[in-house]
This record gives structure tokens, sequence and C-alpha cells, in this order.
């Protein structure tokens, strides 16, 4: 049901018939005497409860100094592509110099070649599911706890991006209600890339937004405004805030970033190529390196594709691409299996090259089961892949087989994660053997990340990976782990499901990563919209 705008706080109709007057050429009015600058700029413990609070997203909230160029990069390539990057590098330079002469165009102009043509449906994916990594390690810890669990109605106003850059991140991880911002041009679903509004004119939507709210109280005494000195959005928070708290350049230096334990909602899962922030030197660094990397995945594939390992591995190392082998395989595994069959490997999902991994490690052809790999990459591996087509007992019969001809590899994870967690796992692979070998994999990258969710990109991430400098894969062989019934015990869907989590404890001890409930379709839920299962089925 809408609420009748009567139904929100004063200060709101005051904001808005205030926002009214300036679209329409009028200056702000300035503060009166019931509206106070108020220093220190913390406001004491109990001075938001239940208050509505507006906080400047780049004055108050993130670190300083703060540069926008490193968004605006990420939404050119992730969004885009790394030509559009290209361009936005290339002009950046000439931007900053017109700065230096007087003639600041640099927000206007990143808007539009990071924009102009881009589905809108795509750069809110990007938002949501990339920008919000490197947005969070940027927030302050204080600035977050200035207001965090306190406040009634939180507003964020932001004068240095677009709304549809902040709002996923401020909304998803922060608890932000509402969240100000200048509007892009939209047409036919894509992006012009000029704003619609002058400055602050987004604004007067402060109102519209709350009314969507569950919020039907009024709140106390009035609107509170976090702010920063010098910030572009100062005078209009202070105008119709009753108090206003301004944070010294000094003050927020000495502010500390938030820790990854402290965010409000945990990261465990975002998406994107890069893996590093794209400043104007790290960015103008792997536009550098671009053709070696390129040089580089093709000659390490054709490595591993091509040579045994007691060669490939070898050479690839001096490439700088590392395996780490914490602890090898048992004697036993190494040799032919004496029982009918082969053995199981458990490992968590890093990226595509965890089946190759792990048969590095035990130096010796293995069988790994996927389910909607690309035709390329199964093309280019050099080890045997059999695909499944997510029909429990037809996936069953599948890997029994497979398990009867060798060693197998699987994933139960479902999917791979970046983050030190560990997802849910399938109980599937406990019915195929009352014994399995886990296997803990990390990964450390330092450019490019392995995986992704974008359509049509699947196949590229084992080249991504082998794009960086110096990736490297930490292995480590767990002593075996009995999934059958013991003595006593009844068998059956629940003691698979207990058999599972043990397992998946059992990696999480040794990785030191977070046990979580997560599931595949979580992932690709929160970051692509969809289930993650490909049209079609899988190929027989």
């Amino acid at each position: 049901m809408v609420k009748k705008p009567s139904a929100l706080p004063r200060s709101f109709l005051s904001l808005r018939r205030l926002l009214r007057r300036s679209i329409s050429g009028r200056h702000y009015r300035r503060t009166t005497s019931s509206a106070r600058v108020v220093a220190p700029a913390v406001p004491p413990q109990d001075k938001l409860k239940d208050r509505m609070v507006l906080v400047d997203v780049e004055g108050w909230l993130l670190r300083s100094p703060l540069s926008a160029f490193p968004y605006f990069m990420l939404v050119a390539i992730e969004a885009g592509s790394f030509l559009r990057g290209l361009l936005l590098l290339l002009v950046y330079p000439v931007l900053c110099l017109l700065t230096l002469l007087g003639l600041d165009l640099r927000l206007e102009t990143m808007v539009l070649v990071s924009l102009f043509g881009l589905r809108e449906k795509e750069v809110a994916r990007i938002s949501k599911a990339v920008l919000p990594k490197f947005f969070l390690e940027d927030v302050t810890t204080e600035g977050l706890e200035a207001f965090n669990k306190k406040a009634g109605t939180v507003v964020a106003v932001t004068g240095a991006f677009p709304r549809v850059m902040v709002e996923g991140f401020l909304k998803e991880y922060l608890g932000v209600h509402a969240v100000v911002g200048r509007e892009i041009a939209v047409a036919a679903g894509r992006y012009v890339g000029v704003f619609l509004e002058e400055e602050h004119a987004g604004m007067e939507r402060v109102g519209a937004l709350l009314e969507e709210t569950e919020q039907t109280r009024s709140e106390g005494d009035g609107a509170v405004g976090l702010v920063g000195a010098g910030s572009t959005v100062h005078h209009v928070v202070s105008c119709y805030c009753k108090e206003t708290y301004v944070l010294s350049e000094a003050d927020k230096k000495a502010w500390q970033p938030l820790p990854r334990d402290k965010y409000p909602t945990k990261l465990v899962f975002h998406d994107g190529r890069l893996a590093f922030r794209p400043t104007f030197s790290a960015a103008l660094a792997m536009y550098t390196y671009l053709p070696w990397g390129v040089f580089l995945a093709v000659f390490r594939s054709l490595a591993f594709g091509v040579l045994p390992y007691r060669v490939s591995v070898p050479l690839a190392a001096a490439t700088g691409m590392r395996s780490r082998l914490v602890a090898g395989p048992s004697p036993d595994a190494t040799e032919k299996h004496q029982a009918a069959g082969g053995r199981l490997y458990v490992c968590n999902h890093r990226t595509l090259l965890d089946p190759i991994t792990v048969a590095a490690g035990l130096n010796k052809p293995v069988t790994a089961v996927t389910y909607s790999v690309s035709p390329v990459s199964e093309l280019i591996a050099p080890i045997r892949t059999a695909r499944l087509t997510r029909n429990r007992d037809e996936d069953r019969r599948r890997m029994e087989a497979l398990l009867a001809r060798g060693d197998l590899v699987v994933c139960p994870e479902g999917t791979t994660c970046r983050e030190p967690y560990l997802l849910r796992f399938s109980p599937l692979f406990t019915e195929l053997t009352s014994e399995v070998t886990p296997v803990a994999l990390d990964t450390c990258v330092d450019m490019f990340y392995g995986t992704s969710t974008k359509p049509g990109a699947k196949w590229l991430d084992p080249f991504y990976f082998m794009m960086n400098s110096r990736p490297e894969y930490r292995v480590e062989f767990l002593e075996r782990v009995y999934t059958a019934p013991a003595e006593g015990e009844v068998g059956g869907h629940e003691h698979n499901i207990q058999a599972a989590n043990r397992v998946q404890s059992v990696l999480g001890e040794a990785l030191g990563f977070e046990l979580t409930e997560q599931t595949r379709r979580d992932k690709y839920m929160m970051l692509a919209g969809n289930e993650g299962v490909v049209k079609g089925g899988a190929k027989k």
C-alpha cells in the first residue's frame, strides 16, 4: 500500500519543497538558526537513534583520497570491453590537464566513455556483482559505525557517482534505505552516457523513495546530516538537516578501513575479471602487460595440453606459474589400485583447472566430471572429462561407471568460489564409494580472476587464470574420509548429507575457510539473476 505524503517526516516535506525551488533556478536557502553545524564530527552514541540520517558517500563513508576513476574503469571493462577501458585510460590524462586549466569535465566524460551504448541491465548487474568488493575496501570503520544499527531511515547521497553505480552496494551490503544520485539518460534499454539533470537536482526523489519504505512513524527531532568538509553535497545536506556533523580531512585520515569480519553483509560472491583496483597507474601497467599475458596463456595452455606433467609443470614454473604441493598423495594412491575401480578425489572448486592440478599432483591420468564446460575447454583439456545431466539418478550411474574404470575427481560445491568460503556440498558423491580422498585447493592471482558468470565467456576462464604473471595453486592431499555407515548406523539420505558435511568440514579446516550453506543457485541468482542452468541441457 502506498503511503500518503503526509506520513513522511516534516524534514522530508521541507526537503522536497527546497529542491523544487533549486531546480527552478533559485538558490539554496541558508542554514537557519535551528540548524547547527556540530564539531567534532562523530555524533554521540544515542544521537541518531530512530532519526533520519543523510550520509555523504564520498565525504563521510569512503576513505580519502578517493578517485572515481577506478570504478568507471571497472564498469568500462566489465560491462563493456578492454577496448573501452583503453579509451578511458587514454582520455583521462587530457581530462586532468583540462582540470588544471580550470575546466573540470572528468565526471561527465568518464560517464560518457564508460556507459555510452551499454545495456541498462548489464550495468545494473556490474553494480551488484563487481563494484561492491572494491567499494567495501574503501569503507571506513568509524564512518560506518557512526550510523550503522542506530539510525532510523538512512539516505545515502552521492555527488561523484551516478546512482546506478552505488545503489546495489549501499543497499545490499550496508543496509541503506535509499540512495540519491544523478540519473543517466537511457534510450531503448541502453545508456546514452549523459546526465538527465543538473548536479543535486535528483535530491527531489528522496521523498518518493522513502514513500516506498515501510517506515510510518515520525522521526524524532528532525534529520541529521553526516558530511565531509569541502564535499560537493555539503551545502545541500546542511540546508535542511537540523544538525549536521562535518568531518575534516585531518580527522578522516585517521579513520581505518573496515575489516572483512565487520562487513554488515558477508562478501561471499563477486564477479568480474580484474583482481586489482584499476587506478590509473595500475590500469596503465595492465595494458602494457596484456600482450605478454596473452602469449603466456597460449604457451602455458599448449604446454599442459601436449607435454607430460613431469615436463609441463617445471616449464610452467619457469614462466612464473607455480603449483605448491603442501602434502602429496599417500603412497598407495599413486600406485595401481588393487581393488576394482579407482579412487574418488573430492576437492573444493576454485577454477576449471582444479582436476588438472589434482592429476599433476598425482602424476597420473584422472577423469573429471563437469556440468556446463564449453566445448573449447573440453577440447584443450589434457585429462578426460565427462558431462553430467543434473538428473540425480543418471549422474550417479555415470559416475559409478567412470569410477569403475579409474580415478575420478569431483567438485561437490557445484560452482567456484573466490573468497575463503566453502559452499554446501552435494551429497551425491557419498553414494559412489565407502571412502573418499579430500584434496584442498587454493589459488592466488595478481591481475585476472579465472572465473566468471558472464554468459558466453566461460571458455575463457582457464586462459584468464594463466594470463596472470605469477598464478599459483596450493594443493594438499588429505587423509581418507570414510563415508559408509559405521556398524550400527542407518544409511540413507540423511547419512549421506552428514558424510558430505564431514568432508566439507575437513576441507574447511585444512584451508582455513568458513563453511556456508550457500549453493550454486544462490551464487548465480545474486551475480547473474538466473539459476545458472544452461538452456538445452548437457550434451550426451
